[in-house]
């Protein structure tokens, strides 16, 4: 899903002066159909009457057809305008709206609606906040346990730009996954997450875990952007020593032509490689594929996750 130049500065104002860059045509293996299905438009319908953004839609996620088809979507909190500006990423730049004060009931009673039994719910970054949008969150996991307590939450955060007990917040509500991606390596933030820092990340994912030892933790990457196997071999390292329990990695895809080129497309076997390493250094749940994104599958990945462990502790 790619959009047009004018579409793009509308959009991403911040990068109107960039050069455009060609959008690549994509290989056979990371092509998906249209959505088309009627549990596709019921989703879509669900989400419009609650007033809801997803990230399926603002970041066009190329999985909407198959995730919307299975009524799985995936809730973006705070509003659809971020304070950030990161190479890869579609979601709009400027300045946000005030906080919506119905928002977390209103994502619970979509979450009913749609008889999830596992929820991803992530957010803009909201810089210009005071605790980044940490309460707001904890608003939101509770709001979705005390209409849906069947349901497992698994959120997507930003780094609260180390807002002081931000973390703790989100961490007392208790979802059952914290996911924060490092999105890259650390060579490449400068240009592609201009506004974060890879330390800082790591130290994020480290938190969540001090602080609750007990609750799975999640980071993903994206390849094809420039970087090298030793460098994703270091990444893979960083977080098994933040104790990060699932790893994610797929596919780099340019939205328009006013974000970061593709540096290559990397093979399934390649992702498939990376898989195996992952696994070796530890991991106790690895999703590695062209098309995986942090919410792809998320549910039955949730459910080995679990198994995982299970395991593990019995044979320790």
């Amino acid at each position: 899903m790619t959009q047009p130049v004018e579409e793009a500065k509308y959009r991403h104002p911040e990068k109107r002066n960039r050069p455009d860059s060609p959008i690549q045509r994509k290989p056979a293996w990371i092509r998906v159909k249209a959505p088309v299905s009627k549990e596709y438009r019921e989703t879509r319908d669900i989400v419009r009457d609650h007033s809801l953004t997803t990230v399926c839609e603002e970041a066009a996620c190329p999985n909407i057809g198959e995730c919307w088809s299975k009524r799985h979507a995936t809730m973006m909190i705070m509003g659809e305008i971020c304070t950030r500006a990161c190479a890869f990423c579609n979601v709009t730049t400027g300045k946000p709206n005030a906080l919506d004060a119905l928002e977390p009931y209103n994502v619970a009673a979509a979450v009913e609606k749609l008889g999830l039994k596992h929820v991803v719910i992530t957010s803009v970054d909201r810089d210009d906040l005071e605790d980044g949008g940490a309460d707001h969150f904890a608003q939101v996991i509770t709001a979705v346990y005390e209409r849906s307590p069947g349901t497992t939450v698994e959120i997507l955060t930003p780094d609260f730009k180390q807002k002081p007990g931000a973390i703790d917040v989100v961490v007392h509500a208790k979802p059952d996954v914290f996911n924060h991606n490092l999105e890259t390596v650390p060579r490449l933030y400068p240009t592609i997450r201009p506004g974060a820092r890879y330390f800082t990340s790591l130290a994020l994912l480290q938190r969540v875990k001090d602080v609750d030892p007990a609750m799975f933790t999640k980071s993903g990457i994206m390849v094809g952007l420039g970087e090298t196997r030793e460098e994703v071999s270091q990444v893979m390292d960083d977080l098994r020593a933040a104790d990060v329990d699932f790893l994610t990695i797929g596919q780099y895809l340019q939205p328009t032509p006013k974000h970061a080129p593709i540096d290559r497309f990397v093979t399934p076997e390649e992702f498939d490689s990376y898989a195996t390493m992952a696994r070796g250094k530890g991991f106790l749940m690895v999703s590695s594929s062209p098309l995986t994104r942090s919410s792809y599958h998320a549910g039955d990945d949730f459910e080995r996750l679990r198994a995982a462990r299970q395991e593990k502790l019995a044979a320790e």
